[in-house]
């Protein structure tokens, strides 16, 4: 390793690595992340497919066609958790859980947001169709948990007060 010295303006001698083993360094961490990264696999959960124009449809029927929904089933075995009234529309905590075997799509629409499609993600196969995030209401709305599963969708729904807009409101 090759040391530099420098000195301040009290001629005290400062150490200063070298470049080349800072690089060497930098290098080798990246390197790390690297093989990290290939044991541990692709992650299990992910967002779903960027679909632009479902999460710009104006108005609930216009993201559901966007969406390639036809026709859903309100089921009991999909729940929307929320709280009855939300003080801050800007954040308001949501958790969505489907009981229905294959559960292999999950998405929050707010029914009176100007976009109503909040967020989406694709289940794998043998993970817990659940999850929990904030979304943004503008005004008192139902939420909708909507769920696709052996071809099929389904859905459930909670109507939250908001006593202040998130949505510009």
């Amino acid at each position: 390793m090759q040391v530099y010295t420098m000195f301040d303006s009290d001629e005290k001698g400062v150490q200063v690595m070298d470049q080349g083993r800072r690089n060497a360094l930098r290098m080798a961490s990246a390197l790390g992340l690297v093989c990290a990264g290939s044991l541990l696999g692709p992650m299990r959960a992910f967002a779903g497919e960027w679909k632009a124009n479902s999460f710009e449809a104006k108005g609930l029927a216009n993201a559901l066609k966007e969406l390639g929904v036809d026709s859903y089933t309100m089921s009991g075995e999909v729940s929307v958790i929320s709280a009855e009234i939300a003080e801050n529309g800007a954040v308001v905590p949501v958790s969505v859980n489907s009981a229905i075997p294959n559960t292999e799509y999950m998405a929050i629409l707010i029914e009176k947001n100007p976009n109503p499609l909040s967020v989406a993600f694709n289940i794998p196969e043998g993970t817990e169709a659940a999850f929990t995030t904030r979304v943004k209401m503008g005004e008192t709305s139902n939420i909708l948990a909507l769920v696709k599963a052996n071809g099929k969708w389904f859905a459930a729904s909670k109507e939250v007060k908001v006593t202040l807009g998130g949505c510009g409101g």
